[in-house]
């Protein structure tokens, strides 16, 4: 660490910036937070933690699984309409090939725990950052509670799927492309799901239904539909039994259950075309504001934790002056692999958002006759594919380190 304390500004306090903003802190960073909203989330979705996420969290020394709960699901899978499965893996056998089973949990505690790690104060809610000037050189956070003091040494974008950061320093990308779906999202009391209940999801004709046991044992659903974009139904509850309560249990118990002011909606996007970078000057991206995919691989949030790890992992023994040249190593490590995921995912969503009875019908059929061998190996390159590229000051510390 530098002789003065480096400070960092973090532009959003979701997974990905408190991440960022945890890491750089273990590594001896000050840092600022800024985030538009009032306050903590009190609501919100659930978030599948893949094995490639927590071995992320592991490499800073945060436990998720003291603050959210550890309960595991004993199962995860795809499964038909009528509830026949066309997939199914064991927990157990997930965590003998990675290390550890995916872990769910509210995104709210996610958040919670991973701010209680920050010294208090870090985290400024309700203010926004606007722009940033003098990227190429010291910036100067601008705020709508004005400029923050000072120069920062380094800021990063963690502002979101629609990051304005992005729109300034790229103005020539084409932005979002619109995936052609619209998901619901929300969170069930425990006891709403059978005990044991498995992780699994229901493929239809244009439509899917998840059903996810959270750790601390309440429930994550969650619908997708092949719709307009803009699509909003008047009445919720109902648009929700229309589609699919007449699908196999427990859903449409689910459905019954749900309060439809709880009910998150949201279109689906990913980024039209990957960026080129992912920083300019002492500015990086990470999360969403990086590389927006959709959700159909379950790795959004994920990639945002590797996004911060390695991050902060570059910056570790990089000077100030020595800044621009991490975040230039920051973008070598990860564009290219979050932008296969990225593409991955869209490419799978097509899969599974397919209409046609026929072309639904035969691929329910290709995943009931892929062997559990090859399912497991297709997700190693995620599960497994964690990395900690060698740090900036050319130690041996993390060399191609999987984790």
């Amino acid at each position: 660490m530098s002789a003065v304390q480096r400070h960092a500004v973090v532009a959003g306090a979701g997974i990905g910036g408190l991440t960022a903003a945890l890491a750089l802190h273990r590594k001896g960073w000050r840092v600022t937070v800024c985030e538009r909203a009032p306050g903590p989330a009190a609501v919100g979705a659930g978030i599948v933690l893949a094995p490639n996420a927590l071995r992320a969290f592991d490499a800073i020394g945060f436990d998720i699984g003291s603050a959210a709960g550890r309960a595991l699901p004993a199962a995860m899978g795809l499964r038909r309409p009528d509830g026949r499965w066309l997939s199914r893996a064991d927990t157990a056998a997930l965590a003998a090939r990675y290390g550890g089973p995916p872990l769910a949990v509210h995104r709210s505690a996610l958040t919670d725990a991973l701010t209680a790690a920050l010294p208090a104060g870090t985290v400024r809610y309700g203010v926004t950052v606007t722009t940033v000037d003098g990227a190429d050189g010291f910036p100067v956070v601008r705020t709508t509670a004005g400029d923050l003091d000072g120069s920062a040494d380094l800021v990063v974008a963690a502002d979101g799927i629609h990051s304005p950061l992005r729109r300034r320093y790229f103005p020539d990308h084409p932005g979002l492309r619109h995936s052609g779906e619209t998901a619901w999202r929300t969170v069930l009391p425990a006891g709403a799901s059978p005990a044991g209940a498995a992780t699994a999801e229901t493929w239809g004709r244009g439509e899917r239904f998840g059903v996810v046991p959270l750790a601390d044992g309440r429930s994550y659903v969650y619908a997708t539909a092949v719709a307009p974009e803009g699509y909003r139904p008047a009445d919720v509850r109902a648009e929700l039994l229309r589609r699919y309560g007449t699908w196999h249990e427990p859903i449409p118990a689910l459905l019954e259950r749900i309060d439809p002011a709880a009910v998150l909606q949201h279109d689906l996007y990913d980024l039209a075309a990957p960026l080129p970078r992912f920083h300019h000057g002492r500015l990086a991206w990470l999360g969403d504001a990086a590389h927006a995919m959709t959700p159909n691989l379950g790795q959004g949030g994920c990639q945002a934790v590797e996004d911060a790890v390695v991050l902060a992992h570059l910056l570790d023994g990089a000077g100030t002056g020595g800044v621009p040249a991490a975040l230039a190593a920051y973008s070598a490590a990860r564009c290219a692999r979050t932008d296969a995921i990225r593409v991955r995912a869209r490419r799978a969503g097509r899969i599974a958002a397919l209409t046609h009875p026929l072309a639904a019908a035969l691929r329910d059929l290709a995943v009931r006759a892929t062997p559990a061998a090859v399912a497991h190996r297709a997700m190693d390159g995620l599960f497994d594919g964690f990395t900690l590229p060698a740090g900036m000051e050319g130690a041996p510390k993390g060399v191609g380190t999987r984790w």
